[in-house]
This record gives C-alpha cells, structure tokens and sequence, in this order.
C-alpha cells in the first residue's frame, strides 16, 4: 500500500528554479514542448516552449544521442544536458544537450505559426483556432497580464477584510431586469443566467459585511461591437457602513494602484512583450455626469444628444479631455440620472433625477459601474412601485431589508474590458480566453 504525503518532488527542472540555482555547468532535466527547431547544420537550436517562457537547447552532432530529423514542432519532450551561461538566449541560459525523450508528438502539422513573434493571422482565424494560437507567446501573455489583475483585485481586497464568496448563476431573476437575460428550462421551472451577483452580493453584507467575487456574467445583448461580450468576467464587490459612494470609488481606487505595482513588479516581461506603458492611478478625478457631458461638448463641440446616458463617443472624448487637461488615463463620472440605474440604486437626496453611482472611464471606455444601493426597506418598496415593480416577484431579495441592511455600496468590472484597455487593445475578443458573442459559441 502507499500512502501520499504531499507534492513529489520532480527530477525535471522549472526555469525559474534553474534561473535561481546554481546551475551553470551542471546536468539538468527540464520538460516542455518544441517551439521551434533552428537547423544550422551539425548544430540546431531547440526552442522549448514552458509556461513560464522559452529555453534555448542546442542540438550538437555526434554529441546528442538523439536523431535531429525525428523531431517534431509541438511534441512535448524531456530534455536532458548541461546548463551553460548565454546571454543571447532568453533567461541568459541555454542547455547543450545529450539527449531528448519524446513524450508524445501531434498527428498534423499546425495550422497556424505559433511560433513567430507575431501572428499575422485575422482575428476570426486566431479564435476560430484558439486552442492552437493560445500557445503564441504574445497571445498568451495577454492572459498572464490577466492574471495579474485578478490576483491584484483578490490580494488587495483581502488585505482591506472583504470575504471571498461565490452565487449561483442559475437564477430566478436577473437582477438587472430587462429583456437581456439568457432564458433556461430548469426542471420544468423558469430561470435565468445570472446577469449580475448583485442580489447575492448584497444579501452577504449582512453577513460578512465586505464581500467580492471574481465570476462569469452572463448578457443577452444583440450587440455585435468591439466592447461587448455575452458571457464575460465579472470582478464585484460589495462593502457594508459606507459612508457614501465615494468610499467605493476609493477602494476600487486603491485595488486600481496595487495592482498596478504587482503588474510592474512581477509581470514586466509580459508587459515588455505586448509594449504596455501602464496608467498612473495615483489621482484620479471625478466629475458629475451632467458637467462631464458639457465639458466634452464645449471642448470638442459635440451636441448633447441623449440627456440620460453616455454615448461611447461622449465616453471617448470625457476620456480624451481629463487625459489632455489632467493627465489622468482615469476619470469617475458620477451621479448618473435615476433614469438609467437601477431601482436599487439611491438618489442623490439633494436632487431625486440623480443617483449616488458612477461609472470608471479607463481610456475613453466605461470598464465599471458602482454606487451606493437603497439600504432602507420602505425606502425600496417606494421606488419599486413608483417603476410599477411587484415586490412579491422580488421576495428573497427584499427580505435583507426588512430585517436590517447597513448603508452599502458596490461595483462590477468588466475583467475583458478593463485588460483590453490596459493592453490598448482595439477588440474585447482579444482579451477573452473563448469569447461568446452574438456569432460565437465555440471552439
């Protein structure tokens, strides 16, 4: 019988530990797949291809037990030679090989060149093959960028003592209302794909007081737009006994300059490959829906056509005006009319045609939408009537209320966006794994 007592430790290196060691001169083993192959004649150099980057193993005639025409891009591999300085290579190593072990090699010849620097290949085709393209360097290190902004949202949240929670997204009703909900059979009962958790995460500020989630969201919007997705990631989060919505612009202000120091501190080679200058979060400003609106208009002599909302053009130049007058690449516009909001949302008690909510402009794009919510019980059943809304429809929810809600407030980020904008990308699909959009649902 044999009992498990943890991780077992491998023969086979990882490059940061080889980076680490000490190394040089000594015999190694390392796994990864085959990159690409530089035949030179008696010497080839075999690119390895990890999750962490590339290696650089030179392939030495009658040195290498192994026969060079064998091998094959994409097989994956076990290495196995001695570790010599190089600056030319990447990492500053290479491994000067005696043998290579195959593991397994692919049936068919890749149908795009993820081995170059750059794919030249549309967008389409690179979605339409993106378990292959993933595998590029410069693709995949927008999703390690990615990454970074999670864990940043996620360390930096825990730091302030939110709890992590996790709601269901099979629900009865969408909590945004509207027709742009994905409808679904549940055992003979109608549901709904979550288009926000922020029922749930209300419900939790009575619990935990601060809470976040990191989770799909879920839209059925016809949209067929560089900035829309149906399914994308949502970063939430819901904080008790504010004091106004400004203390929610302020944590997310906060989590927005931590992780902007993680990225530059431990995502620097990805950010060198993709060529990303990132924002200074350091300050920055806030403007009322109304006066934002005007100073675009008056700058860049653009007629306010809708009074209730912002166009992505108005968002575009809002974005280029604090940019050129602040040197702000951030801009909160707040106090967005009651119109457009929710009926959760609390009006500004100075003017009931306002909200205390805002919205994030990163860029020229709205990449988060927050405020503070209606914590008081008559408070809410009064505006819901006042939209002709059946609170018996809304019973579960409405039951963190009548029994005692502290004043809370809370925002959504869209993860694809806000990653789109720090990369400049110009299309959301560009920075979602598999995206799902009005044409999408595979691969």
């Amino acid at each position: 019988m044999e009992f498990l007592t943890g991780v077992r430790e491998k023969e086979t290196l990882e490059i940061c530990r080889i980076i680490g060691g000490h190394y040089e001169g000594k015999p190694v083993k390392i796994r990864g797949a085959v990159h690409n192959i530089r035949d030179m004649g008696e010497v080839a150099f075999i690119i390895l291809r990890k999750a962490d980057g590339l290696v650089q193993c030179v392939y030495e005639e009658g040195r290498t037990a192994f026969c060079l025409k064998e091998l094959r891009e994409e097989s994956a591999v076990e290495a196995a030679g001695t570790v010599v300085r190089e600056p030319r290579a990447p990492h500053g190593f290479e491994i000067r090989l005696d043998t290579i072990r195959v593991l397994s090699e692919p049936d068919q010849i890749l149908p795009v060149a993820v081995n170059k620097y750059k794919m030249h290949e549309s967008l389409e085709a690179r979605l339409g093959m993106r378990p292959v393209s993933l595998r590029n360097v410069r693709e995949r290190a927008k999703f390690k960028v990615q990454e970074g902004i999670v864990r940043g949202f996620r360390e930096f949240l825990q730091g302030q003592g939110f709890t992590e929670i996790h709601t269901p997204k099979i629900v009865v009703r969408g909590a945004e209302g509207g027709s742009n909900v994905f409808r679904l059979d549940y055992f003979n009962k109608k549901a709904e794909l979550a288009q926000s958790p922020q029922f749930y995460k209300q419900t939790m500020v009575g619990v935990f007081d601060r809470v976040f989630e990191v989770a799909p969201v879920f839209r059925a919007e016809k949209h067929n737009t560089t900035r829309h997705l149906n399914e994308y990631v949502g970063l939430d989060f819901e904080m008790g006994y504010i004091d106004g919505f400004e203390d929610v612009m302020a944590m997310e202000t906060g989590f927005l300059q931590y992780t902007m120091k993680l990225l530059e501190r431990e995502y620097r080679k990805e950010l060198d490959m993709l060529d990303v200058v990132l924002p200074d979060a350091a300050r920055i400003p806030a403007v009322r829906f109304d006066r934002a609106k005007e100073l675009a208009a008056e700058k860049y002599g653009r007629k306010i056509r809708n009074p209730y909302d912002l166009e992505p053009e108005e968002e575009q130049l809002i974005g280029k005006y604090f940019k050129e007058e602040y040197g702000s690449d951030f801009v909160y516009v707040t106090h967005y009319p009651s119109k457009k909001r929710p009926f959760y949302a609390m009006d500004d008690p100075e003017d009931g045609r306002f909200t205390l909510s805002f919205d994030l402009l990163f860029r020229g794009l709205e990449v988060t939408t927050g405020g503070q919510r209606i914590h008081d019980y008559r408070e809410i059943l009064s505006k819901m009537e006042k939209r002709h809304m059946d609170p018996e429809d809304m019973e579960p929810y409405l039951m963190i209320f009548k029994y005692g809600m502290p004043p809370h407030g809370g925002l959504g980020i869209g993860l694809e966006r806000l990653t789109m904008r720090l990369l400049n990308e110009q299309n959301v699909r560009e920075t979602s794994l598999f995206p799902r959009d009005v044409n999408r649902l595979k691969p």
